[in-house]
């Protein structure tokens, strides 16, 4: 296969774990505080209503039953071995620390498992959640992933993320503190930022050194307030030619050692409204990787050391 001009968080896990990794995601049950412990407040302008890679996901069963199941799809697919549990729909910190420690053991208690996802919001991070995190990450393989989507305070406000962007620095600094891997999640294409504006993205998570990264674009949902206003014609989104052309100057600039999670996403076709291109995932992939090509250029060819 030819060499990536990116470091893929994939490979990585490759060479820790001497072979392919494979993630399943769980719903633990879990609140958010924009939308609150029962999950019946709107939440953010652009989330599905169930929740962030949702798809699949037997919620009704414990997370041991779920991760079962997931283990019996990725072999059946990818005859997969090693797996990480992946804590992803709503704020899978969004709860009592015993709770969460029972859950976090759970998992890992599942033969197969050698590691966890905790993904959540920088809102919930409190220090006895960050300690518990830290005992995790000190006995098992672990990775907070944060929600950020864009460091711009309209965009936020926008998007009712019911946080500013101190909060995330607030969050990630008191993580980082603690040692703990840390993969941020960033958007592409949202209402009203610019190129340059994403650009800064870039440029601010170059600047923090980011353990990881996952990039993603845009999509519309139906039964979300975004996809109310894509109907109704006052948002748009980025045409494929545009965000891969995005997403290769998003590369460039970030730090050369940065992990990337994600480049893309495919939104559930059930429910998905724009854009329709994403669907084709692998095409997407190699377009960026060719655009990359195209321009002789890498991760980080634009990196900026700050002092």
């Amino acid at each position: 296969m030819q060499q990536k001009r990116y470091n893929l968080f994939s490979e990585q896990l490759k060479q820790l774990f001497a072979g392919r990794v494979h993630k399943i995601s769980v719903d633990a049950g879990m609140g958010c505080p924009n939308r609150g412990s029962t999950r019946d407040q709107p939440g953010c302008l652009f989330c599905d209503p169930d929740g962030s890679g949702s798809v699949g996901i037997e919620r009704a069963l414990p997370v041991a039953a779920q991760l079962e199941l997931g283990k019996e799809v990725m072999r059946r697919k990818y005859k997969a071995k090693q797996f990480l549990a992946y804590f992803q729909p709503f704020s899978n910190t969004y709860a009592p620390v015993d709770e969460l420690r029972r859950l976090y053991d759970e998992a890992l208690a599942v033969s197969g498992v050698v590691g966890l996802a905790v993904g959540t919001r920088p809102d919930c991070l409190p220090d006895e959640i960050l300690e518990l995190l830290s005992e995790f990450h000190q006995k098992s393989y672990l990775w907070l992933e944060l929600g950020l989507q864009s460091i711009h305070q309209t965009t936020l406000e926008f998007l009712r993320r019911g946080h500013d962007y101190s909060v995330f620095l607030q969050g990630y600094a008191a993580a980082k503190k603690r040692g703990l891997r840390v993969c941020v999640h960033v958007i592409l294409g949202l209402p009203g930022e610019s190129r340059q504006a994403m650009l800064a993205t870039a440029a601010e998570m170059a600047r923090l050194k980011v353990d990881g990264i996952k990039i993603h674009l845009l999509h519309i949902l139906k039964g979300t307030a975004l996809g109310d206003l894509y109907q109704q014609g006052e948002v748009d989104v980025l045409a494929q030619d545009d965000y891969v052309a995005l997403a290769a100057d998003f590369i460039e600039r970030l730090h050369p050692d940065t992990l990337i999670h994600r480049l893309t996403g495919d939104g559930p076709r059930n429910i998905l409204l724009a854009p329709l291109w994403s669907l084709n995932k692998w095409e997407v992939l190699n377009a960026i990787d060719h655009e990359l090509e195209q321009r002789n250029s890498f991760q980080g060819s634009r990196y900026v050391v700050v002092d």
